[in-house]
């Protein structure tokens, strides 16, 4: 349920390393936060060329329940965004870790990525 290829933030988001774009990194929502979002209607991401900053807000998620706000796990520039989203949304529910990812961002600072958690530690945040 939580691939031990991501790393994860206490934002309930993964990241998976390499993205498609030399030096990105991939974004999607974890199954955890799609089941608590329910069903999503409608996906609003950063575009192509945005700079995002680490713990800021880049885009929302909207679903039947709620309206949630995606975070720049990372500061980058904004390189891909998963545009089959915009007529499919449901996607990031049935397919949260392939064909549901968000966007993709080249970290201006790698290193950031050492202190996201592996899968262990996001599953043990869960249970706490």
């Amino acid at each position: 349920m939580y691939p031990d290829d991501l790393k994860y933030t206490s934002e309930h988001e993964w990241l998976r390393t390499p993205g498609d774009s030399e030096g990105s990194v991939r974004i999607g929502i974890t199954h955890y936060a799609q089941d608590a979002l329910g069903d999503i209607v409608y996906v609003s991401l950063p575009e192509v060329g945005d700079t995002v900053t680490a713990g800021s807000t880049c885009g929302e998620l909207e679903s039947t329940k709620s309206v949630s706000d995606v975070y720049a796990p990372v500061d980058g520039e904004v390189v891909a965004r998963n545009d089959t989203l915009d007529a499919t949304p449901e996607l990031v529910n049935n397919d949260p870790y392939a064909g549901g990812w968000l966007f993709e961002v080249v970290p201006s600072d790698p290193t950031q990525l050492d202190d996201l958690m592996d899968s262990d530690a996001y599953v043990a945040s869960l249970e706490g």
